[in-house]
């Protein structure tokens, strides 16, 4: 049986669903960010690739926003689960994946990666 997503929403479209996500994820999302936490290890069978990317984090700005996130919505509501992510950082940090369209990517403020980009051989 699925358990029901938890999932946090913030300014800017950016969410974080600290639960499971159905088939299709992504399908239209045409902005914003998102970060699904992936506890069973499908979230590759359930994403769009038409339309979106997705990666494990590698930005210590996007990592930050993530933690933010979920630190709000423990001070908000209490949530044992997002006290349980916070104290346990390390080891769930890389069930996370960040989720964002494909047309956002040379939009954003904040890099993807925080990899220095490749450059041509001389």
């Amino acid at each position: 049986a699925r358990r029901p997503s938890s999932q946090i929403l913030a300014p800017g479209g950016t969410v974080a669903i600290l639960g499971n996500v159905g088939d299709n994820f992504g399908a239209g999302m045409s902005g914003g960010m998102a970060f699904v936490y992936d506890e069973d290890g499908t979230f590759n069978d359930r994403a769009n690739p038409d339309s979106i990317i997705w990666q494990r984090l590698a930005s210590s700005h996007w990592e930050s926003v993530l933690k933010q996130l979920i630190a709000d919505h423990l001070k908000r509501t209490g949530s044992a689960r997002a006290a349980q992510f916070l104290a346990n950082w390390d080891a769930v940090r890389g069930n996370f994946w960040q989720i964002c369209p494909q047309e956002m990517i040379p939009r954003l403020q904040h890099a993807l990666s925080d990899a220095a980009p490749a450059t041509a051989a001389a």
